[in-house]
């Protein structure tokens, strides 16, 4: 099998890992999203895990037509197993150079292979830091996740009317800031968040 432009394996287990830190008593918990308890981003990162899983294998259908702003998304009693799997399932999807080839489909929108990968890498990194802050734990994305999801965030901002980042406003920080915060910031997010006292 030939190398694919980026590996999802080190995000994906950086998540899991993430996943795997949250305690019972932290799922209702308040998140950097608005409307998301914890519970609501484990649900997020478990769907969008099988959505775009199934957008590099081509397996187009009911999980790849879903809007996912339909409905708040949540966990059930066994997502502590789930997750892991479906971002085991994600990474090993895009190992394949087919998924990053023609056209696939994902949240009810067709794209190229590269956009649905690039989309998938712009989840796991934010959603990543959104679990991370929302739990108290530390996180560093993986580095070349990272720049994958700060060069999609600028083209969708620069794309945009009046610095609208793909998730909402873009939140300025100075060009010196850290890669993450300025990645963060695209996409709407103050780095400066912290857990209600």
């Amino acid at each position: 099998m030939t190398d694919t432009p980026i590996d999802l394996g080190p995000q994906t287990r950086i998540v899991a890992s993430l996943a795997d830190g949250v305690t019972d008593a932290q799922l209702a918990d308040a998140t950097p999203c608005p409307a998301y308890a914890v519970r609501h981003v484990l649900g997020h990162l478990l769907g969008l895990a099988v959505a775009f899983r199934d957008a590099g294998r081509k397996d187009l259908g009911v999980t790849t037509d879903s809007d996912p702003g339909d409905a708040l998304p949540d966990v059930g009693p066994a997502w502590r197993a789930e997750l892991p799997k479906a971002l085991g399932e994600l990474d090993e999807a895009w190992r394949d150079p087919a998924a990053w080839t023609g056209m696939t489909r994902a949240g009810g929108i067709d794209m190229p292979g590269e956009v649905g990968a690039a989309v998938a890498l712009d989840e796991l990194v934010i959603h990543g830091w959104d679990l991370a802050r929302a739990t108290g734990q530390p996180y560093t994305p993986d580095s070349a996740a990272l720049e994958s999801a700060h060069a999609f965030l600028l083209a969708a901002a620069e794309e945009g009317d009046r610095g609208e980042g793909i998730f909402g406003p873009v939140v300025p920080l100075p060009a010196d800031a850290p890669l993450l915060d300025r990645t963060l910031g695209l996409s709407g997010r103050d780095p400066r968040w912290t857990r209600p006292a």
